[in-house]
């Protein structure tokens, strides 16, 4: 009976594990798209929060597991807004997506509140409602990713800034975890989402270049 138990329970195991895996390369993809700022990484976006919803509710991370639900949404709106902004240019007749742009002022305020509101509330039901041993934590990475998400769909490069801090501390979270194979790519994401920020910044200055040409 005990190796019976033994033999489901290691099975289970490695399955989570493939699971895991498979959420990390799927996870490289969409980082490579990124790092390009291809339309497809909405793609990506909808097959990954699949992945971990799994990963996740499994670790005992809760929020993740909420967030995840929201990235499907986010993602959604991500390519609507994305493809929105392709237009056809009168002169020669090409597709360009919505341009890579500096996040205004104005936003920083906002979106501040937004953050410690959401940080503040998902940390009030971790703690209320579920038996997370990491409530601060999780909940911190999942109301910043809530603003980075937004930020990416709209194309700010300062997006960049925001996941880089969400990946150092999830680093650490899921190796607090045991989330081994996660903790590798979101130490991946953090060191490409500083040369992701440099390439961002060149992409914007030349497509701010392209468009003064066009209006010259």
């Amino acid at each position: 009976m005990r190796f019976s138990i033994y033999i489901n329970v290691s099975c289970y195991l490695c399955s989570m594990n493939y699971l895991e895996l498979f959420g990390t390369l799927v996870g490289l993809v969409y980082l490579w798209l990124e790092y390009r700022a291809s339309i497809y990484l909405w793609l990506a976006c909808i097959v990954m929060p699949a992945i971990y919803l799994v990963v996740y509710y499994q670790a005992g991370l809760y929020a993740d597991f909420g967030i995840n639900v929201y990235y499907l949404i986010a993602s959604v709106y991500g390519w609507i807004a994305w493809s929105r902004g392709r237009k056809k240019n009168e002169a020669r007749q090409e597709e360009t997506e919505i341009p890579i742009t500096a996040m205004p002022l104005k936003r920083y305020l906002p979106l501040t509140v937004v953050f410690i509101l959401c940080w503040l509330f998902m940390a009030w039901i971790l703690i209320a409602w579920t038996d997370s041993s990491v409530p601060w934590t999780d909940s911190f990475t999942t109301a910043l990713s809530v603003i980075a998400m937004w930020m990416l769909a709209r194309k700010y490069v300062e997006q960049w800034w925001a996941w880089m801090i969400v990946d150092w501390v999830c680093c650490a979270l899921y190796i607090y975890k045991g989330l081994y194979f996660t903790s590798a790519l979101y130490g991946l994401y953090a060191i490409v989402a500083f040369f992701g920020w440099r390439k961002w910044l060149v992409l914007m200055r030349s497509e701010s270049g392209r468009h003064n040409q066009m209006k010259g």
